[in-house]
């Protein structure tokens, strides 16, 4: 023992000391805790497991014995085998409130490995809480040590427990391709999800809503933004002109389908409702070519203008969309066509003066 500012003592080959100055338990040079089991550690577990519940308990434990294993590979590295290692091992925890430590069996070729722990810490607090929820850490630092030794993923199982009359906690450990992460998805699948798990998915699932509601708002943002191009657009091939009193124009640019002849109708009877219109000249002096649903776009038009008591002229049919009129037998008997547009306004204003007199 060393002086009493800092007393020291040397256990199963480890210096144990407690910096009195700091507040600090060393063993091995690496900081401590003391706990009383039955107490304080019982009173941390079971405020867990009130929060999270059994099952997720014992996998987040599990998983926390499973990466914490660095520094017991290290001791068993040190030695001539597995065997001897894991026995140098037990000395430490059996003197660090983890109990004794010892290998039943061993099956290398198998992969399979049976241990067995005595006095461990877990199974007395949970003794003092009077449950039996299973020594999760202590089976994952196993779980852990022979995945070190086989080379492969393991998973343990416990066989005994001290908590249900044992005399020992015993633990078979062998491979497995099953991730925690995934038994944890399971919980949420066999409906033994905790609060805490719903919470997270209800989470999560808020936030996949979240994403999708603003996903579906830019793409409403861009369906519009292409409507006001498309109706710009339309504004731009078939601009409507006044171009003498009574007397408005539109020449048509590019193609007339559907859509641009639906706009061009809107566009065209909202303008001849609002103003004194009683000619309309449709020039197609820059459409290249036509189909049989351009010819009833133009009939509905004019049906429409005449409705409105206006009259439609279509000015500007060039020769290779005559030749396609013909040869695809379109009815265009009800619209009048002059040559050009020039053609088209005399007719318009010798009607309006016809009309004045």
């Amino acid at each position: 023992m060393e002086s009493a500012e800092n007393p020291k003592i040397r256990v199963a080959g480890f210096d144990i000391e407690w910096d009195l100055v700091n507040g600090l338990n060393l063993w091995a040079g690496m900081p401590t805790l003391s706990m009383w089991i039955p107490s304080s550690v019982a009173g941390l577990m079971s405020g867990m497991v009130a929060m999270v519940g059994v099952d997720r308990f014992n996998l987040c434990l599990l998983l926390g014995g499973q990466r914490s294993i660095d520094g017991d590979w290290s001791i068993i590295s040190t030695q001539p085998s597995f065997e001897e290692g894991f026995q140098l091992v037990s000395k430490i925890t059996s003197t660090s409130g983890w109990g004794r430590w010892e290998i039943v069996a061993l099956d290398r070729e198998r992969r399979e490995a049976l241990y067995r722990t005595y006095n461990n810490w877990e199974s007395i607090y949970q003794q003092s809480l009077g449950v039996s929820w299973g020594c999760s850490m202590t089976a994952g630092k196993l779980a852990g040590i022979s995945e070190r030794l086989f080379g492969v993923p393991c998973w343990p199982e416990q066989k005994a427990f001290v908590t249900r009359g044992a005399a020992y906690d015993e633990y078979l450990i062998r491979p497995t391709d099953e991730t925690v992460e995934a038994r944890l998805a399971e919980l949420l699948e066999a409906g033994r999800a905790t609060s805490t798990d719903l919470a997270v998915a209800l989470q999560s699932l808020k936030k996949e809503v979240a994403e999708r509601e603003r996903t579906e708002i830019e793409l409403r943002e861009k369906l519009q933004l292409i409507e006001q191009q498309e109706t710009a657009l339309c504004s731009m091939v078939a601009p409507i002109i006044q171009v003498w009193e009574g007397v408005l124009t539109v020449p048509v640019m590019g193609a007339l389908d559907s859509q641009r002849a639906s706009v061009l109708m809107e566009r065209l009877l909202g303008a001849i409702a609002g103003s004194q219109t009683r000619h309309v000249i449709l020039d197609l002096t820059a459409v290249d070519a036509v189909d049989t649903s351009t010819a009833d776009h133009l009939i509905r038009i004019v049906r429409a203008v005449e409705l409105l008591g206006a009259r439609l002229v279509v000015t500007g049919i060039r020769p290779a969309v005559a030749q396609t009129v013909v040869s695809l037998g379109m009815d265009l008997s009800r619209i009048t066509t002059l040559r050009d547009l020039q053609e088209g306004l005399k007719s318009c204003m010798a009607a309006g003066a016809g009309t004045r007199q």
